[in-house]
């Protein structure tokens, strides 16, 4: 990886973790063994997977109260096993997705200021999955789309305000373990257990780009870079290097890029910023966070610098652009996943002057929808609408999200689905695949039958 010194504003950028009272303290986070980033995070509230008995909880919590959270501090609880992954809502930051061991998908309305007491209902149950979902993630362009990976080897497309599964995308012969939006949301980019990275045309439901991105057998993410056609993957070689990688959409034959970066066995979580063409590596386990500049020429990335700490992150989130302090010259911010407690480090510029710095901070994406949910499964894209952050970013009014289905109790949903266990899931998928092989030896026996009467007839005509 090129360490060679090039001329970019972004050069000397600069990490600083806040001080202990500008933390958030005394966080009970979720242990859970499935893999996820912890934390998600918007301009007025952070989300945390929370470690509870008997159930599954995450909290919202504002970001204009740090310190130390209170011991009975207010939990969405809805969920009847453990909660795996929360989401924001791009274009109403009150609202947020959540995902279970439960296998449900629930969303939620957030109150102003943030709750005051438990919450136990939903705003929407999801069922539909099989199995425990690991993953979810909003659409970027598309108001109230929302995408969910499970276990049961599916990813499945919502459309929230309406309550109705959409599409579902299939093809993983493991379970998912990261997904990535391109820049107009028309493709989702996978990687799953099964080493592969795939391509997905969200309302074809066909997947037009298939590779094995990464050879080891541990966790592998991606993230779609911007509004370019490239990919950035990480994972594992089969001796357990931990790389790096840039694909190319258009030619997924070969990496552009493959780095190996070192040997340690933390999962690495990509984070990707396009005004700044800023690509992040945090790997779990680790105290640090590296960083590089994405170019569009060869060598395709240059090393800038890396964040250290002692303390190693259980995982990580990122501010979006428009809630940064752009008179600090701060151009990225990250929330950080310690043992018991959320610290958010400050990415700057080393830069001094009073007035507003326009090539550092270029129209971001804003918080308005280009599309609704109907027009964008009609087949229309849209890029997001970019906002200029000069006079500073002013959020929407809150908006109560409201289904048009009736949320059902989660229990009762449950009653109502066939839950598949790992060990069914398991037998099934070898069952499937031993009769395809049945089936292509079965063909393959006719083939050969058909071509000894080919013969015979040919020497039949011959005599």
């Amino acid at each position: 990886m090129s360490r060679f010194v090039r001329a970019s504003k972004f050069r000397h950028v600069f990490g600083t973790a806040n001080k202990r009272e500008a933390c958030y303290d005394d966080v009970r986070v979720s242990r859970t063994a499935i893999d996820s980033n912890i934390v998600k995070v918007n301009t007025r509230f952070m989300s945390v997977n929370w470690e509870i008995a008997g159930g599954g909880a995450f909290c919202v919590w504002p970001l204009e109260k740090p310190g130390r959270l209170p011991v009975d501090v207010p939990l969405y609880v809805g969920h009847t096993n453990t909660v795996l992954d929360t989401d924001f809502n791009p274009f109403n930051e009150y609202v947020i997705a959540s995902c279970s061991e439960d296998c449900t998908v629930m969303v939620w309305n957030i109150p102003e200021g943030g709750l005051t007491e438990n919450c136990s209902t939903p705003a929407l149950t999801l069922s539909g999955h099989g199995r425990k979902v690991n993953n979810v993630l909003f659409h970027p362009t598309a108001e109230n789309v929302l995408a969910s990976s499970s276990f049961d080897l599916t990813v499945k497309l919502w459309d929230i305000e309406k309550g109705q599964q959409k599409v579902e995308l299939v093809g993983h012969l493991e379970f998912v373990q990261s997904m990535s939006w391109n820049w107009t949301g028309s493709l989702l980019a996978t990687t799953s257990k099964d080493k592969k990275l795939r391509i997905f045309d969200v309302r074809s439901a066909k997947m037009v780009q298939e590779v094995e991105a990464h050879p080891g057998v541990k966790g592998s993410r991606c993230v779609w870079l911007g509004d370019s056609d490239r990919i950035a993957t990480t994972g594992f070689s089969k001796t357990s290097d931990r790389q790096l990688a840039i694909w190319d959409y258009n030619n997924l034959t070969n990496p552009l890029k493959l780095e190996n970066l070192d040997t340690s066995s933390g999962v690495i979580m990509p984070f990707y910023d396009n005004d700044t063409n800023l690509l992040f590596l945090a790997g779990k386990g680790d105290g640090n966070i590296r960083y590089f500049e994405v170019v569009n020429d060869d060598p395709f990335i240059y090393y800038v610098s890396e964040y250290k700490s002692s303390e190693p992150q259980r995982g990580l989130g990122f501010l979006p652009k428009r809630g940064v302090n752009v008179n600090e010259i701060e151009v990225c911010r990250a929330f950080k996943v310690n043992t018991n407690m959320i610290e958010p480090i400050s990415f700057k510029v080393p830069r001094k002057s009073d007035s507003f710095q326009a090539d550092l901070f270029p129209d971001t994406i804003g918080d308005k929808a280009p599309l609704t949910a109907d027009e964008f499964f009609d087949g229309k894209d849209a890029k997001p609408i970019l906002i200029s952050l000069e006079k500073g970013f002013v959020p929407s009014e809150k908006k109560e999200f409201v289904s048009q289905t009736v949320t059902k109790s989660p229990s009762i949903e449950l009653e109502a689905m066939k839950i598949m266990s790992d060990k069914e899931v398991r037998e099934a998928f070898h069952q499937q695949r031993k009769e395809i092989e049945e089936l292509k030896n079965q063909i393959a026996q006719k083939d050969v039958t058909i071509r000894q009467l080919e013969i015979q007839l040919e020497a039949a005509k011959n005599k």
